[in-house]
């Protein structure tokens, strides 16, 4: 079922058969991908999606919100997905990372926002982008630090909505406080809103690594094999992205919350770099730092 482009959830199906030898082994069904409706995911995997890579098995995509993207690996439903790293540790006995197809970096981290005022009110509820999103790991983390290793001092637990909807909340002023992720990271000041926290810089300062936003997993059941052939198939279009002469195109700007080429622009150049081609020691180090997080049970609980 082909659900229109400008609802909130959007599904498109895409099937093409790819000439590796490992296609024997999926015949008769696709492997399902899924990826965000964001910038930085359609700018990886336009070229895969849209028959310039060989792939060795056919592939249908759904394109829905990090969250629900989660919620559907946690449950096994998704053969190839692009999660947060938070989620790792809940899945990784049934998933494998690729080396490629994630968003890690500098700079490039959540924001805690206030429709009032640059000061954070334990009064006040704050309202993230998914129980299990990196954005939630990370206020946490910054929450934990700010009260001395204490998750308890709020008086109000956080409450969930979907980002693009929380955004457009604050932004109303119908919520008070709230983690922001993707294009808005770009859009907050013109849309007067105030920071409280780039939950991003302060794990950097905190841990002296790179942020580990969201990562490529793929079932294990699927074999080694068909993992390390599917890295190279995103990170060939990876490559064929960055040697597009425009980074922006009609399948990017479609799929997008937002109406902007700027942003939009922005949004590419900070979240597709080195890293999301391939994660490196560095990138290996960051998510094992996020790993351990998750396991000791300090920000997944």
């Amino acid at each position: 079922m082909i659900v229109p482009l400008k609802q909130n959830f959007r599904t498109a199906l895409h099937r093409r058969i790819g000439g590796s030898l490992l296609f024997t082994r999926f015949a008769g069904r696709p492997i399902s991908l899924g990826i965000s409706t964001c910038p930085n995911d359609t700018f990886i995997y336009q070229n895969l999606i849209e028959g310039r890579v060989q792939l060795p098995c056919s592939i249908s995509v759904e394109y829905t919100d990090v969250q629900t993207l989660n919620e559907k690996v946690l449950a096994g439903i998704l053969d190839m997905a692009k999660i947060s790293c938070a989620v790792y540790p809940l899945v990784k006995d049934k998933y494998r990372i690729l080396d490629s197809g994630g968003a890690m970096g500098y700079g490039c981290g959540p924001l805690l926002l206030s429709s009032v005022s640059e000061n954070f009110n334990e009064e006040f509820s704050v309202y993230l982008p998914g129980k299990n999103t990196t954005a939630t790991t990370l206020f946490n983390f910054w929450l934990k630090k700010r009260n001395n290793h204490s998750l308890l001092p709020t008086p109000h637990s956080p409450k969930y909505m979907r980002f693009s909807e929380l955004y457009r909340n604050l932004c109303e002023k119908k919520i008070k406080q709230g983690v922001t992720i993707h294009e808005h990271r770009f859009t907050w000041q013109r849309d007067g809103l105030h920071l409280i926290a780039d939950l991003g810089e302060f794990w950097e300062k905190e841990l002296h690594a790179p942020i580990p936003l969201g990562c490529t997993v793929v079932k294990r059941s699927l074999g080694e094999e068909f993992a390390k052939e599917m890295d190279l198939c995103v990170q060939k279009s990876l490559r064929l992205a960055w040697e597009r002469k425009e980074p922006v195109n009609d399948f990017i700007r479609n799929l997008a919350q937002i109406n902007d080429d700027s942003v939009i622009l922005q949004h590419i150049k900070m979240f597709v770099n080195d890293y999301s081609l391939n994660r490196g020691d560095e990138g290996e180090r960051a998510l094992e730092k996020m790993v351990y997080e998750g396991e000791e049970g300090i920000l997944l609980g």
